[in-house]
């Protein structure tokens, strides 16, 4: 009987181990709410006439480097504001700043950036809906559940603008 000899000689499984990427590990230490704000302007002033309200939401990013080896912050912002149709009567706004506090290790220095600004918002998002959903039903309106934020395209959107501010800097 032949021997099984499953190692190539050229020394490819070298080279497959070092081509592996690292394992990354993330924990999520922490997370808080650092810093909201819900006023009901409609019952402050009232609103004359049907209610029809429309949504905006702006989201807007963060990442700081803590002082412990591999620790990141990740804020992320919301401004969610209700209007009333047609009038432009604002019904309801909502400020919430949400922090995540997580442990990262395994990623490589230059996708560091991407990794703290898309994974780690994903990954507090539901708690984030959670809290939107409840503040604005206990404001007195029904639960405003969130849509998926799609962290990719906001971080894209964040660099053309960086870049774009750079471009007019140089001019």
């Amino acid at each position: 009987m032949a021997e099984d000899d499953t190692t190539p000689a050229n020394g490819a499984t070298d080279a497959a181990a070092a081509a592996t990427p690292p394992q990354i590990k993330q924990r999520i230490l922490a997370q808080f709410v650092r810093d909201m704000s819900f006023e009901n302007v409609m019952a402050q002033k009232g609103v004359d006439g049907e209610v029809k309200p429309e949504i905006k939401v702006e989201v807007n990013l963060d990442a700081r480097k803590r002082g412990a080896d591999n620790q990141y912050e990740i804020i992320t912002k919301l401004k969610v504001t209700s209007t009333n149709a047609g009038s432009d009567k604002t019904l309801f706004l909502l400020e919430l700043e949400y922090s995540g506090v997580f442990e990262i290790e395994g990623v490589p220095e230059q996708q560091m950036h991407p990794y703290l600004m898309i994974e780690c918002p994903r990954m507090t998002f539901p708690f984030i809906r959670r809290i939107v959903s409840d503040v604005t039903r206990d404001g007195g309106f029904p639960p405003l559940n969130l849509e998926q934020i799609d962290f990719v395209a906001i971080y894209r959107q964040q660099l053309a603008l960086r870049a774009a501010q750079q471009k007019k800097a140089d001019a």
